[in-house]
């Protein structure tokens, strides 16, 4: 497969650069130079992708890993990434990968048509666009999504969101489901420490809310003393009801010193458990904690009755209260979502998987 693959979302400059349009950072790169994101560079003239076909690696995750708690409970997925990132993350947790230049010696090749096959030869229900942000694997992305479509495979973008709003409503048309990472309610922190801007994330999560159908789910990652504030929480857990509405899913899940940022400490279980609180009485309807053994605050209870619907041990799942149609067997209330007939069996597994060439 060519490692120069060709792109929609860039213009030329005046001065002979060439600009990219497919996330608000609009890298000007001169002939042979990368972007940001170390995947788009400018070759002969024009933006072309150099890790289409290519991946750091794949495994069959459970859903609920991603994180989706209302998105195909107890499936597997079928996991991959690219290499690079267009954030920088300063408490990045898969940076081996986001910042990694090395891509052509450690990749596997895989066509879409290869991945879509796989997926479906290995029972999963869906694929996973995962461990870097798949919004600078865009073309690669969208051709896998088509090719899984063709076999009923669905597709899953796990994504900060960082992305325009042209190459953003292409991405979107293919995807099926989405969890967002909403990093801070910040500026602050978002300029600070992953080198982006809150806005355009912001953006993307009202588009996905109004105008699309796309299920999505957000997570945060609490660092303390850094996002973790009750003001904050306060502030983001009341923007979500408010824009996106009370049925979108909140993930808190606990940081691990990584990266840059080695001198901070784990996230306390209580700061998970004050944010899933405030979340709550804000009117969130389904918040979560994760990165943490915590059945009780990591299933889904219905909101109306109070009953427990899907209890989770880490991965595994437990009781199971809904209906064939999604509905809680006790009072009959819809759990907003997307459900099949029953759940899932594949548990907490996680299984690598080379494919072949």
């Amino acid at each position: 497969m060519s490692t120069h693959f060709p792109t929609q979302y860039w213009h030329e400059l005046p001065d002979g650069r060439v600009q990219c349009d497919l996330c608000p950072r609009y890298c000007k790169l001169k002939a042979g130079k990368q972007g940001f994101c170390y995947v788009r560079e400018n070759y002969q003239g024009e933006i072309v992708l150099n890790t289409y076909g290519l991946s750091s690696g794949f495994c069959i995750d459970p859903i609920e890993k991603k994180p989706l708690n209302h998105f195909l409970p107890g499936t597997p997925v079928l996991s991959f990434g690219t290499a690079g990132c267009n954030l920088a993350c300063k408490f990045c947790q898969n940076w081996d990968i986001s910042k990694s230049r090395e891509m052509h010696t450690l990749a596997d090749n895989a066509s879409p048509e290869t991945i879509a096959e796989t997926a479906q030869k290995l029972g999963c229900r869906s694929v996973a666009y995962t461990y870097n942000d798949p919004v600078i694997f865009h073309e690669y992305a969208i051709d896998v999504a088509e090719a899984c479509h063709e076999r009923d495979i669905l597709s899953v973008a796990v994504t900060a969101g960082y992305v325009c709003a042209a190459p953003r409503e292409a991405f979107y048309h293919h995807m099926d489901a989405a969890n967002v990472d909403l990093k801070s309610f910040s500026e602050d922190f978002y300029h600070k420490l992953t080198g982006a801007h809150l806005a355009p994330v912001l953006d993307t999560l009202k588009y996905l809310k109004h105008e699309t159908s796309v299920w999505f789910e957000l997570t945060t990652l609490l660092i303390p003393g850094e996002n973790d504030s009750d003001q904050e929480l306060h502030a983001m857990t009341q923007w979500v009801v408010e824009e996106l509405g009370p049925d979108v899913p909140m993930h808190f899940t606990a940081f691990h010193p990584d990266w840059k940022m080695k001198d901070h400490p784990h996230t306390p279980h209580d700061t998970l458990i004050r944010a899933r609180k405030i979340a709550q009485e804000a009117g969130v309807h389904y918040p979560y904690v994760g990165n943490v053994h915590d059945s009780m605050a990591s299933s889904t209870y219905c909101f109306q009755c109070g009953e427990l619907l899907i209890q989770r041990d880490w991965y595994d799942l437990g009781k199971w209260h809904l209906d064939e149609d999604g509905k809680c067997e006790n009072c009959g209330s819809p759990l907003p979502g997307r459900f099949e007939n029953r759940h899932g069996e594949w548990g907490a597994r996680r299984q690598p998987v080379r494919l072949a060439v």
